[in-house]
């Protein structure tokens, strides 16, 4: 399928793809979005202690390269598992401009590192961040009681309903430990209640710039 780079309203850049007209990141922000859903509404929950992250979409890699910069304000020891079936070329790699929006220059290995490790491998980015990439279906994912938190960011139900299904949030449930948290910039209906249909408390939040609302479940 068709991958275009693109730039959103906040100046930072995104992937689109023509065929579905679908986006990996909002075209209000792709920065805006990540740091307002899956930081304020997720990470900031959590301060000076060990954590495991969940990534439903790897995708770009801004969401796992954000959480290491804010893991460092909140004292974090961060575990991240990023999940993806279709990971991105070094070619779309090299147009993400990232690295300067976030004006974290002195980091640019880092980023660079997170998309050149090599798959299925536990990868210390740091003495405090550590990440793996997994290649694999969501429904292939059969964690049990092992994050604490989980960024729900896969291609909307609009061109990926089988996505934000039950089965699906079964799987994200049985994987959270006991209190964790998800995370997601969805705010459908159909989606609260499949969340709420396996066991999640769901609340909805204020959403990120062009959206009025977004989800968070506990477990």
């Amino acid at each position: 399928m068709e991958r275009k780079i693109i730039i959103t309203e906040d100046g930072s850049s995104t992937i689109h793809l023509p065929e579905w007209d679908e986006h990996y990141h909002s075209v209000h922000g792709a920065i805006q979005e990540a740091k307002h859903v899956f930081i304020k509404s997720g990470l900031s929950l959590f301060s000076e202690r060990e954590l495991s992250i969940l990534e439903i979409g790897f995708g770009t890699g801004l969401n796992s390269f954000i959480t290491f910069l804010e893991a460092k304000k909140l004292n974090l020891i961060v575990d991240y598992v990023g999940i993806e079936a279709y990971p991105i070329v070094s070619e779309e790699i090299e147009k993400l401009n990232y690295v300067s929006e976030l004006d974290a220059i002195e980091f640019t290995e880092v980023f660079a590192e997170m998309h050149q490790q090599e798959w299925e491998v536990k990868n210390k980015i740091s003495t405090s961040f550590s990440l793996t990439k997994r290649n694999q279906f969501f429904t292939e994912i059969n964690d049990q009681n092992k994050f604490n938190l989980i960024y729900f960011d896969a291609f909307g139900a609009q061109v990926q309903p089988e996505l934000w299904t039950e089965d699906i949030f079964k799987l994200m449930y049985s994987a959270l430990k006991k209190e964790g948290v998800l995370v997601t910039y969805s705010a459908k209906g159909s989606v609260r209640r499949a969340m709420q249909s396996v066991g999640f408390t769901v609340e909805r939040l204020p959403g990120p710039p062009g959206k009025r609302e977004m989800l968070r479940g506990k477990k």
